[in-house]
């Protein structure tokens, strides 16, 4: 049963950094192209109002994907709560760099710093 829960954690966790890479292309990716078009629109030398609803699209794109990349993180922390929860919290399934450590459970409340 163990390996059976391993091999679905490391399917999940394996699709989540996918995601996760996938989004973080996307910001990359339009970033980029939304510092292109003024410089680009400013070599030509052309009007400010040209491309401006192009760039503002690229602009509220960029919006969107920086609301799904902090809702994919949230994805990433629920499934580590549901690692851990399944008896899989020591296995590390990589990917993704260090995480922040988790506080000491001490029974207790405790003031976290929101660093």
């Amino acid at each position: 049963m163990l390996k059976e829960r391993r091999l679905a954690a490391e399917t999940v966790a394996e699709a989540l950094f996918a995601a996760e890479k996938a989004i973080d292309a996307a910001i990359t990716h339009t970033a980029a192209l939304a510092g292109l078009m003024p410089a680009t629109r400013q070599s030509a030398n052309l009007s400010a109002m040209v491309g401006q609803e192009a760039l503002m699209g690229a602009v509220e794109t960029m919006q969107a994907l920086a609301l799904a990349r902090q809702n994919i993180v949230a994805t990433h922390k629920q499934l580590s709560i549901a690692q851990r929860d399944i008896g899989l919290g020591a296995v590390a399934f990589g990917g993704g760099g260090e995480k922040p450590p988790a506080p000491p459970k001490t029974g207790r409340l405790a003031v976290v710093d929101a660093a």
